[in-house]
């Protein structure tokens, strides 16, 4: 058999990505006990407010100045898939959608030709601390796509089917399968403009859990296809034989087989794959179109039209902190879970 592995690179800020995935980050914090205004009851003495980011640090503010996330901020030509795993996560847009979601939901939003959201990470908890994780990925829209309306979806956690296989000593691996599909577990239906709204274009987004000791052999998949594996949690994991030992990302070979073995202790993955989109791209911070000209454009429109204002009365909106968790849409209809 030929080496499946194409490449190995380290785990940076963000995760390097291939086509038709732009950005992945994994923010994972360790929030203290929240205050009246659902911000840390600790000190932000010393802390560059605005641009907080310290790795060093058990958490961080990033943008936000009293509730940590990231302000109301533009975005036009992608997508965003957020995977929120530990904590909650409050969205609010310029569409008048907004959100409270976490615990396993995905927020799914299409930012075709522009919108606007803030993602607050509100601290709920007076008595104790609020741990927060979550996987905001970037999915690339072709060029015939790049303008199509803004759309907002929730994919609540009960929503998202799991994949669970055990292997000939009886340990366990489980997927949640929030993009694509494994066999017969179908992930669901994604935003109707989305690259992944094709199956032909073989999109995947998996979180994978392996049980100490566990192996599972991957899917195979076109060889057209693009296929990147994270190892972000555990102390080891064999990838085709070879050892890894620190938290790395893996371009692997779609169309060859691959066999994960895990080490001692339970590992966590993330997959992303799918067929390249393959068209010119022209990144300028929150806009990713195909020609400078777009971009210019984009700038342009967004200084006049904010792309439909800020209906909300802070940049950095957060729901009530008694709100559960809920999706409303631009239509809107409300939907409410614990």
């Amino acid at each position: 058999m030929n080496n499946p592995i194409k490449s190995i690179k380290p785990l940076g800020f963000p995760w390097q990505t291939q086509d038709p995935f732009l950005f992945c980050v994994h923010h994972e914090d360790f929030y203290p006990k929240g205050n009246d205004h659902m911000g840390p009851a600790a000190s932000l003495a010393g802390r560059n407010i605005g641009q907080d980011f310290d790795p060093g640090e058990k958490w961080r503010m990033y943008h936000g100045k009293n509730v940590p996330g990231f302000p109301a901020h533009p975005h036009r030509g992608f997508e965003t898939v957020t995977v929120a795993t530990k904590g909650l996560i409050d969205h609010s847009d310029s569409l008048g959608a907004a959100g409270r979601f976490g615990f396993g939901d995905v927020q799914w939003m299409t930012a075709g030709k522009g919108v606007q959201h803030c993602e607050m990470f509100p601290l709920l908890h007076k008595d104790k601390e609020n741990p927060l994780e979550l996987f905001q990925i970037w999915l690339n829209l072709p060029k015939a796509k790049k303008m199509v309306e803004p759309h907002f979806a929730m994919l609540w956690s009960d929503s998202i089917p799991v994949f669970k296989t055990t292997d000939e000593n009886g340990k366990s691996t489980a997927i949640r399968v929030i993009a694509g599909k494994i066999e017969n577990t179908l992930a669901p239906d994604p935003a109707p403009n989305s690259w992944a709204a094709d199956p032909s274009h073989e999109v995947a987004i998996w979180t994978i859990k392996m049980e100490a000791g566990a192996s599972w052999k991957l899917p195979t998949a076109p060889a057209s296809v693009n296929r990147s594996l994270y190892f972000y949690e555990g102390n080891a994991i064999h990838v085709s034989e070879k050892n890894f030992t620190s938290h790395q990302a893996i371009e692997l070979y779609a169309d060859q087989e691959v066999l994960l073995k895990n080490g001692d202790s339970e590992s966590h993955l993330l997959l992303l794959q799918g067929k390249p989109i393959a068209e010119p791209i022209v990144q300028h911070g929150p806009f990713v179109m195909n020609t400078a000209a777009e971009i210019q454009q984009a700038m342009n429109e967004y200084r006049h039209t904010e792309f439909g204002g800020w209906p909300w009365d802070s940049y950095e909106h957060v729901h009530p902190r008694e709100k559960s968790r809920f999706a409303k849409y631009p239509d809107g209809k409300e939907e409410v879970r614990p």
